[in-house]
């Protein structure tokens, strides 16, 4: 089937006269996370991961993706024709560099350019000129191949009441314009679907997961202009829209819209967001001041009130959690339990809190060697029966009304191997050990990632991905630009300063291929500690609580400093979630959080 969408394809590029075509992950916003439209990529090679791209060549096929996903792109691509590119390894080109080295003289590339951001565009466009390369770009040929394909989302909005929010559109409104203005810009295009989300206080259910609602945004110093099907807008989000006279205009008149802007406009617009079509309808008279959102940062510092909402919404997914770790120590190898019935258990016992949405991602639950393939994600095919002996990881959160959660713990459902303990207790000393940073303001996310990875990597083991991403309020589970990574990957904007207010994960890990995964995530708030002749001072608060497996911990590997930690976090853990369970739960969690 796959070899035949392949085929169809490739068919299609000769009708077109386009030698070679690119697929990426995103949609028309550039996100991480899309909606069922936009999943060309799967829908062509059969790789499922959330990020990756695929370039087809007459002759060849090739997925480039990252470390994340390495193993099930292995697994997914057998026998489909398609090549795997394992991005950021010695020795492997980029898609750039790929078609530089095979692309002819003369001959002509295609892409939907919509789904290719205008720096990507610009960037390819500059390295096959030497070739004469003729790019087409107007073409989605995935549409013209895909049978049955998805319909656009038509879900309806919400409105994000200020209660959650913590701050007017109107507000937000004259921060941007004040914005604008700096850095001289009189119009500003927003493309971006979780800063439109943030920026109206809107919300909706366009992308499994993500509660964002597809549209544009254009701003000017007296206008607003919102793209999008105005079907989704119930009476109460036009009442705040109509505050500010937001002119709607329906969600794909954005691209003859922009051609229509005064050549003397100032432009603002991030190019690595908006889309390559856009960019390229623009007037060429106008002045483009090519520079990020206002705001992502913006929304990367969370209000007083945000935070107390994220408190509360990750106590209550603490209570969740805490059950379905009582459930699942008590009930493996009693009763039937499998990777997808664990998960389906865990969103049971989220759906009982109060303002439960959805789950903020796709739950990862691995069990033995699963666990290792960091964005696992089991099928009725691969469903591991567990049983009480090895490890379990599951990585889930929730969207709740009050905050969104990302929550991982690794779980020893019996008796373990004396190096499961050693790599896991290695896990929670670099998850301690960042917790407990201190440090001057002005510091990044790279300047302490070494703090989470220095017991793994005095073991002689890395993991292949970050140590920590932001994360959205009510928003998208990977927010920039705050983040925990030992070197910088531009794509990624996770190089900010660490600012008082940023929500940050904490999750390092141990991934060996074909044996275990271990990782154990907690979210941090940046918070002020002293300031003093040196400075000011930085540190985190955990928001996160539930337990972390002491069965599978070897205490004689953690120093006095984590040990103390250890048992103070699960002080907290037993103050703070103990009222909300049973009393046979409350044993229970009494023993799990006992000092060690």
């Amino acid at each position: 089937m796959l070899r035949g969408n392949l085929e169809k394809l490739r068919n299609c590029m000769k009708e077109y006269g386009i030698d070679a075509y690119i697929i990426p992950s995103s949609d028309s916003h550039q996100s991480e996370y899309v909606g069922e439209y936009f999943k060309s990529r799967a829908y062509i090679s059969g790789f499922t991961g959330s990020a990756g791209t695929l370039l087809v060549t007459m002759e060849e096929a090739g997925l480039w993706t990252d470390g994340r996903y390495f193993i099930q792109a292995e697994n997914q691509l057998k026998n489909t024709g398609i090549k795997l590119f394992k991005m950021g390894e010695e020795g492997v080109p980029t898609t750039k560099e790929y078609l530089c080295d095979k692309m002819a003289n003369n001959s002509t590339l295609g892409f939907d350019g919509r789904l290719i951001s205008a720096n990507e565009g610009k960037a390819l466009q500059e390295a096959l000129k030497d070739k004469n390369i003729n790019i087409k770009y107007e073409y989605d040929l995935v549409d013209k191949v895909w049978e049955y394909r998805p319909l656009l989302s038509t879900e309806k909005a919400f409105l994000l009441d200020e209660k959650y929010a913590g701050e007017t559109f109107s507000s937000k409104l004259i921060r941007l314009r004040n914005e604008m203005k700096i850095k001289g810009a009189t119009t500003h295009i927003i493309t971006t679907l979780d800063d439109i989300a943030w920026l109206f206080n809107i919300r909706g259910r366009d992308v499994k997961y993500t509660p964002v609602v597809l549209s544009y945004s254009l701003i000017t110093m007296d206008k607003v202009y919102l793209f999008i099907d105005d079907n989704k807008l119930n009476d109460e989000i036009i009442s705040e829209l109509n505050k500010e006279n937001v002119i709607i205009k329906p969600y794909n008149d954005i691209y003859e819209f922009v051609k229509t802007i005064d050549e003397k406009e100032n432009v603002l617009l991030d190019d690595e967001k908006v889309n390559y079509s856009i960019y390229n309808n623009l007037p060429n008279e106008v002045k483009k001041i090519n520079g990020l959102n206002p705001t992502m940062n913006f929304k990367a510092v969370k209000n007083s009130i945000e935070l107390e909402n994220i408190r509360n919404s990750h106590l209550k997914d603490g209570i969740a959690f805490t059950k379905f770790m009582y459930w699942l120590k008590n009930s493996v190898g009693k009763v039937e339990i499998s990777e997808i019935s664990a998960a389906e258990k865990l969103e049971s016992l989220r759906r009982e809190q109060d303002g439960f949405i959805e789950p903020s991602f796709a739950t990862i639950a691995g069990y033995k060697e699963h666990a290792a393939m960091m964005h696992y994600s089991a099928t009725p095919e691969t469903d591991y029966k567990l049983e009480p002996s090895d490890l379990f990881l599951i990585d889930s959160g929730g969207q709740y009304f009050d905050g969104t959660t990302d929550i991982t713990r690794t779980i020893a459902l019996g008796e373990i191997s004396d190096e499961l303990k050693k790599h896991f207790t290695a896990v929670v000393r670099g998850m301690i050990n960042l917790s407990m940073a201190k440090f001057l303001y002005g510091v990044k996310g790279y300047n302490l990632d070494i703090l989470a990875r220095r017991p793994m990597w005095n073991l002689g083991i890395d993991y292949k991905c970050g140590t920590g991403h932001g994360v959205g309020f009510l928003g998208t589970i990977h927010e920039s630009p705050n983040g925990f990574r030992w070197r910088i990957v531009p794509q990624r904007l996770e190089t900010a300063t660490l600012e008082e207010g940023m929500v940050t994960t904490n999750e390092p890990g141990i991934y060996i291929e074909g044996s275990h995964g271990i990782r154990i995530e907690n979210e941090l708030i940046t918070k002020k500690a002293e300031k003093n002749e040196y400075g000011q001072f930085m540190e985190f608060e955990v928001v996160t609580f539930a337990p972390i497996d002491i069965d599978a911990i070897d205490v004689n590997e953690l120093n006095r400093e984590e040990r103390d930690y250890l048992n103070n976090y699960h002080k907290l853990v037993y103050d703070k979630v103990s009222p909300f369970l049973t009393k046979e739960e409350c044993d229970w969690l009494k023993e799990y959080t006992r000092e060690i």
